[in-house]
Order: C-alpha cells, then structure tokens, then sequence
C-alpha cells in the first residue's frame, strides 16, 4: 500500500508548487483574497507613513527614529510584496504543451487515489490490484510516466525554472533525495538571483543535499546554508537545519535560538512544526536540569470576537457592503490582525490570531491589550471616512480570556 501514500504525498506537493508564485508564473489563478490584503497592507503603509511624516514635521519624532520606522514599514510591505507573482511570465519559462499534458495527468489522479483510499478501509486487496494495474485504453499516465515525461520536456527545454521545480519537489517527496538536489540546483541555474523567492530555493537545496547526504551536516551543506542566509537572514529552511543539526549534537539553546529566529517568518503548518521542536527542546533542557529560556514566539494570542449591527442603522447599510474586522495596539493604528467580510454576513463569530498578523514583526502576541474593531466601509477601503459605520472595544487582553468579545457596530463616523 505504500504506493498509494508516495501517490497521495506527491500530489500534495504538487498541489503546494502550483502556488509557488515565481516559478509558476504562467498560471493565473484567482487570488482575490490575496489580492484585497496586499492592497491594505499597501493603504496601511502610506496611513502610517502619513502619520510618522505628520509627528517628524510636528517635531514628536526625530529625524533618526522617522528613518528607523520608516525603514521597518518599508521592509514589512516588501515581505508582504514577495508572495505577489509577476505581472507577466518570460518567454523562457513558459511551460510547454506536452509538460502541460504531464502536469494535467498528475492533477486527475486525485480523484482516483481519494477512492482508492476509501476503497481501502474495507478491499484493501482490490485496491492493491488497481493500484498495480498498467494504464488502460483511456491514456491515462502513471506516476512514474507522468515523471518520465516531465523530465523529457526538461531535457527538450532546459530553461524552465518552473517545470524543474515541479521535478525536484516530486522527487523529494519520493524519498529520491539526490534526483531532489539536482532538480533544485537546475531551479537556481535558470531562475533569476533577483526573484523573490530565490534566497528560499537556495534554502530548500540546502535541505536536498543535506538529506541526500544521508542528514549528515557536512562542510557543502553548511556551506549552502550560509550562502542562502547571506542573501537571506531569516530564510525558514536553513534556520530549520541548523536547528536540526544542534539538537541532535545535544545543542539545544543553540537549537531553540535557530528555531527561534526562523519563525519570524514562518507561518502554517512551517510554523507549528518549528514551535513544536522548540518545545521538544525546551523539553531536554528541562529534563536536565537546566534553565529554559522564555521564547515569547511560543505564546500564541487568539480573540474570539462576535460582530453585529445596531438594528437602527440596519436601513443605512447595504448587504454588499465591505467589513472590516481588525485589532491594533491600544492608541495605534498599524493592524496586528484584520478579517474581510460583507454586511451580508452579520451577524457573525471569528477568530482574531498571530496567523492574520500584517507583518511577521507585529502580532497579537506581542501587546497584552489591543482594541478590537468592526467598520463597515461605503467606500470599500480599510481608511475610516465620514459615514463609515463603526464598533469599537478597548482595551481587550489577548490571552487568557475564554468569553467572545462582542462587538456592535452603532457609531456613524463623522
């Protein structure tokens, strides 16, 4: 049955390439949401820079703390900026028809393996049999063709970031480490050192060699590793190696500390499995007798917030209406988390988390309090204007509360 697992893992990765947003450049898909926030990340930055320009010419705020906030700002936005993909995919790395065939192929097998693994629960023996099953009249490829193809395309038209970047995930996920390493390495050879996600490819070769070197931290690997965090300090991948590579020599606040500064950028799924080995370190150093530093990283902050609206303003709105929900520090005004919704959805619950955070540097777990907000916006963006209809609570703390905190918008902004 282990063929099934490889199946359902490698097309899981798949899945998570196509979203790779610099090497499938050629793929439009509709990221609406993802869109919406980067515009009021972007509307965020100029008010708050506003602001800092209104307090430096007030003479609140000297000229070296306006350029250090300024520079901050800056850096929060391109961090945001980096998963937005290019406006339009270069000749070279367009994908050709027969990759677009292979990679067609690999996406209608999901359907196949999902009812194979239902299958399972009680024909294991019948599923075995399907799953050895040489393609039948209809064309369709198995894996391994699927594979082979993909790799004919690329020997055909090597200049294709994207397609060795589907090879190389496809082979790791397959245990195929080596292949992996190559495939990543080809990545780095045709995509451009200036593209966003070049320092996190560097990253994931990294990883490749060093599995494929049987997880032994050797002098290339580490040399990988500093290469990708000299372009990149915060890169995930190479953080969680060093990581890896303390803990087992025993290391562990040299681990945590690693660990540590990769979840500045981390979030998911990459977050939760660097928080855990924190833990697990916390754990040892615990378990010896040794002290256990305070990683402040580790204390998520979650707000369960109910919205409504005040039933005398219910005439005023109009069910199509844009909402916004959104925590900030008490007297700020940069968000540490913000939701969109519509009018049409009140009333409603949500949860306010460090996963909606703007930037990684401003989370609710870093403010013990924040005020929480609900606005319904006539003009669609998240500045407040005149007639915009509001709810406001503060302070709120960010831990330790189990009641929702309710909201009732009831304020016509003037």
């Amino acid at each position: 049955m282990s063929t099934l697992w490889i199946g359902i893992a490698v097309l899981t990765l798949i899945a998570i390439a196509f979203m790779f947003a610099p090497v499938v450049r050629h793929q439009r898909l509709a990221r609406s949401e993802a869109t919406e926030r980067r515009q009021q990340n972007i509307d965020i930055f100029r008010e708050r820079l506003d602001e800092l320009e209104n307090e430096r010419r007030q003479g609140t705020l000297a000229e070296q703390e306006f350029a250090t906030l300024k520079l901050e700002l800056e850096r929060n936005l391109l961090i945001d900026a980096e998963d937005e993909p290019a406006a339009e995919t270069p000749k070279r790395a367009r994908v050709g028809q027969a990759q677009l065939v292979t990679v067609t192929l690999l996406a209608l097998m999901i359907p196949a393996a999902a009812l194979g693994l239902y299958n399972h629960l009680g024909r294991a023996a019948d599923l075995e049999i399907a799953l050895n099953t040489p393609p039948g009249s209809n064309g369709q490829m198995s894996m391994e063709q699927a594979i082979a193809s993909l790799e004919q395309e690329l020997a055909a038209n090597p200049e294709n970031p994207e397609g060795w970047y589907l090879l190389a995930n496809t082979h790791m996920n397959m245990g195929n480490y080596a292949a992996g390493r190559d495939a990543f390495a080809k990545v780095l050879d045709f995509l451009p050192q200036d593209a966003p996600q070049y320092a996190s490819v560097m990253g994931q070769l990294a990883q490749a060699m060093y599995f494929a070197n049987n997880a032994v931290m050797d002098a290339q690997v580490r040399e990988q590793i500093n290469a990708t965090l000299a372009l990149e300090p915060y890169e995930i991948a190479a953080l969680g190696l060093l990581g890896i590579d303390a803990f087992e020599q025993e290391n562990y606040l040299a681990a945590i500390e690693h660990w540590r500064k990769a979840l500045i950028n981390a979030d998911g799924t990459a977050a939760d499995s660097l928080r855990s080995g924190i833990a697990r370190a916390q754990e040892q150093l615990a378990a010896a007798g040794q002290p256990v530093p305070d990683v402040p990283e580790m204390n998520q902050a979650s707000i369960k917030v109910q919205v409504s609206l005040d039933p005398a303003l219910l005439e005023q709105v109009d069910p199509e209406q844009t909402l916004f929900i959104f925590a900030r520090p008490v007297g700020g005004r940069m968000p540490l988390a913000a939701v969109k919704r519509q009018v049409k959805d009140l009333p409603l619950e949500l949860e306010l988390t460090d996963a909606m955070a703007m930037a990684p540097q401003a989370r609710l777990s870093m403010h013990d309090q924040v005020e929480i907000s609900a606005r319904i916006s006539l003009s669609g963006q998240p500045q407040p204007q005149a007639g915009d209809l509001e709810g406001t609570q503060s302070p709120v703390a960010t831990r330790g509360r189990e009641a929702p905190v309710s909201l009732v918008i009831d304020q016509v902004l003037k």
